[in-house]
């Protein structure tokens, strides 16, 4: 189908194999944001050991159900396509051990085949959610916390980031997740000086950015930074109601996303179950 798509529409594809995966940076950002809006309201709320584990055992069974429904469909639907092709993106029969190895998100550290089209970035979200939840209670300050996130984001964006080999673990995307987090801390922390100290980590890792660029352009880790500091700009402003949008075409957008968003993981899930059947 790659080679069909790209043979009709040569420049789109080419363009899309390129630079599509930079989108990941967006959502990695968004994600990292979203997160701190929520765990930095439980740390405040003197966040302990057995709080933590419960937490980080949620985000991992509300991200299940889906997931397992997803996993079952896509199996059955590549168990149809394999009568009548044989393929790479098909791929071979599943087995039990990689099936079970998907269900604790670790199909990419044991270098097992991935059942489905995106399931990596599932396990990557938990990994990032988790990490940030433990550095959360490690630390007694903000302050710390900041200069650590500060390092380990430089340590990934200009090192990690650019190996293959570390695709599969949190270290490979914390750098974009940690722009994120700064954002939030910059931008809602309730202490001035934690907002003071995450606004200038946030432009000086900008600036390590921009002199990376001297040895290799990376653009992907501009367009992360960019995302952070439109989240630290309008970060927090609201969808308007429909009822309060008077022009057509305003309203049936608002009513599109707020039709879509609670359906949009599933339908990330499932869509390459629909590919393997087109």
């Amino acid at each position: 189908m790659a080679i069909d798509a790209r043979s009709a529409m040569p420049g789109l594809m080419i363009w899309l194999f390129e630079y599509g995966r930079y989108a990941v940076q967006i959502f990695l950002v968004m994600a990292g944001y979203l997160a701190s809006r929520s765990l930095t309201r439980l740390a405040n709320a003197k966040l302990n050991g057995r709080k933590l584990l419960r937490l980080i055992i949620n985000r991992y069974l509300r991200l299940l159900a889906p997931y397992i429904a997803a996993l079952i469909f896509t199996m059955l639907c590549a168990w149809i396509t394999r009568f009548w092709l044989n393929d790479e993106f098909v791929g071979e029969q599943e087995t039990l051990s990689q099936f079970l190895a998907h269900l604790f998100f670790l199909q990419g550290i044991l270098g097992l085949d991935s059942i489905s089209a995106g399931v990596w970035y599932v396990a990557i979200d938990w990994q990032l959610y988790s990490v940030l939840a433990v550095l959360l209670i490690s630390f007694s300050s903000y302050q710390a916390l900041i200069w650590f996130i500060s390092i380990i984001a430089t340590a990934s964006l200009l090192y990690f980031n650019r190996s293959n080999q570390y695709e599969a673990y949190f270290i490979y995307f914390i750098g974009s997740y940690s722009l994120g987090v700064l954002a939030y801390l910059a931008k809602n922390f309730s202490d001035k000086k934690i907002q003071g100290l995450a606004k200038f980590v946030l432009i000086a890792i900008g600036v390590i950015i921009t002199v990376s660029t001297l040895q290799q352009v990376w653009l992907r880790n501009f367009l992360a930074w960019f995302v952070a500091i439109a989240l630290l700009v309008w970060g927090n402003t609201a969808y308007p109601s429909a009822s309060s949008v008077t022009h057509g075409l305003r309203v049936s957008v608002l009513r599109a996303i707020a039709w879509a968003s609670p359906r949009s993981y599933c339908a990330f899930l499932i869509h390459f179950a629909f590919i393997l059947l087109a």
